[in-house]
């Protein structure tokens, strides 16, 4: 099974840019999974951000986000992106990356991402 660790999250002020990392380590193969991207407020649910099929041809968002950030991935370096702008207060979570055993190159439905990472903090400020 893939291991997944994030990072890239931090501070920036509103109106600014960030840009996330997920890369794996050991297991199955990078490309066999489709991935996404959620985020989380302390004493709220997770909720989906963006999500990107295993070829990387296929990407969805979130209404939220949409037209602000970018979904990527590069199977050869066995990783995937978020690259955030025009941040505000409200994108202040914890985002973690997540993977889907799918085979279809498609968006996974919520339920079917089975491996996570940890988390990393992102925080805007005004």
């Amino acid at each position: 099974q893939v291991q997944l660790v994030e990072s890239g999250g931090g501070s920036v002020q509103a109106g600014g840019f960030l840009s996330l990392s997920c890369t794996t380590s050991s297991g199955r193969s990078f490309s066999s999974y489709a991935m996404g991207w959620f985020r989380q407020v302390p004493g709220k649910e997770r909720r989906f951000v963006a999500g990107i099929s295993r070829s990387g041809s296929v990407t969805d968002y979130a209404d939220f986000v949409k037209g602000r950030f970018t979904i990527s991935r590069d199977n050869a370096k066995n990783a995937m992106f978020l690259q955030m702008r025009s941040l505000s207060l409200e994108d202040t979570a914890a985002y973690y990356c997540a993977a889907a055993p799918i085979v279809r190159d498609s968006i996974p439905f919520d339920y079917e991402y089975d491996v996570w990472g940890q988390g990393t903090q992102v925080t805007v400020s005004s």
